[in-house]
């Protein structure tokens, strides 16, 4: 039987502020047979496998599940936590993707597996991302040149100081990407944190993009919580956001 598969929610991590990065992404998915119905309190097989730089580029990462489908057809489970077959989840270099997630089904739980989709992950989750950040440059203890958190608490335009650095907001306020910012290369990163219920605005000046169509993002932390997000160059005057 040919699956299909739709994706409801690829990617998502949840941490505390002093938690450990968890080596884990939660994966949703809705699985359809050919006719479009959906597969019902199945116990189906899933294979994820992890590829780098492209669809059919190196495979980094595979593991298994066994999972069972719920009433309307959906499958809930942790990419990091299945039967490995190859590679290791915690030594992926998320820095070097792009990455794309392939999915293979046998919807009788068995191997028999149909290939069924596969997808680019656009953004890598912030707490992965960090864990790499702190195996290239070492921790505070080994490394002095580590990111300096920079006070955040009225609107401005980005700064050569943010660069590569943390922006802590504790009152809600908009750092606005200007046009033409030659300070920050092509791959360069702002960590971006909203503390205790402040709004953290990214805002992209005329001839700025950003990979919203309003042009602007908004990280809104809750009282005693965080909400961290992460700012890239990918052009002369382009940028991805992400952790929304």
């Amino acid at each position: 039987m040919k699956l299909i598969l739709t994706i409801l929610l690829f990617v998502t991590v949840t941490l505390n502020v002093f938690a450990q990065a968890p080596e884990k992404m939660s994966y949703q998915a809705i699985i359809r047979s050919q006719t479009n119905s959906l597969v019902k309190n199945s116990d189906i097989s899933l294979k994820v496998i992890v590829h780098q730089g492209a669809t059919t580029g190196t495979k980094v990462y595979e593991e298994t599940h066994l999972v069972k489908t719920n009433n309307n057809g959906l499958v809930s489970l942790e990419i990091g936590t299945g039967n490995i077959t190859s590679g290791t989840f915690s030594a992926i270099a998320w820095e070097k993707g792009p990455y794309f997630i392939e999915t293979q089904v046998d919807a009788t739980g068995g191997t028999n597996y149909n290939i069924i989709g596969i997808t680019q992950l656009l953004s890598v989750p912030y707490a992965l991302h960090a864990k790499t950040a702190e195996r290239l440059v070492g921790t505070s203890s080994t490394n002095p040149s580590k990111a300096v958190v920079i006070p955040f608490t009225s609107s401005r335009n980005i700064a050569a100081s943010d660069i590569n650095n943390i922006i802590e907001c504790t009152t809600s306020a908009t750092l606005t990407l200007t046009s033409n910012f030659g300070s920050m290369l092509v791959g360069d990163t702002i960590n971006l944190e909203a503390h205790n219920g402040a709004v953290l605005s990214i805002q992209a000046s005329s001839g700025v993009t950003i990979n919203y169509s309003n042009l602007n993002a908004q990280f809104t932390s809750t009282p005693g919580n965080v909400r961290f997000g992460l700012l890239r160059k990918s052009g002369l005057n382009a940028y991805i956001i992400s952790g929304q």
